[in-house]
């Protein structure tokens, strides 16, 4: 049960499908995909998980969810999870979608 009181609550969500090129194996991806959620949720404070393509060793399915009062700053914060993906990883960002929860 959630109580809120006298607040504003803002969750929002992006789903995004990546390529591992580099990838020759599960063990592969799995580092890389661990290595993604472990700095997101350091840096940014969401919450992560791999959400489909458990075993397929090049594609990978995440989900980053970030609460907060602020529709802007849940913009803001998945934003930086999306840039530090394609500018620190040598994946391939097939699909993005967000959504308000």
């Amino acid at each position: 049960m959630v109580v809120i009181v006298g607040g504003l609550v803002i969750v929002k969500a992006l789903v995004i499908e990546i390529y591992i090129s580099e990838s020759f194996s599960l063990k592969d991806k799995r580092r890389v995909v661990k290595s993604i959620l472990a700095r997101c949720r350091q840096k940014f404070n969401v919450a992560v998980a791999e959400l489909d393509h458990l075993n397929d060793n090049k594609k990978s399915t995440l989900g980053f969810v970030t609460i907060t009062n602020s529709t802007a700053y849940a913009d803001e914060v998945l934003d930086k999870c999306l840039f530090l993906i394609k500018s620190e990883y040598s994946v391939e960002v097939i699909s993005i979608n967000r959504e308000r929860i």
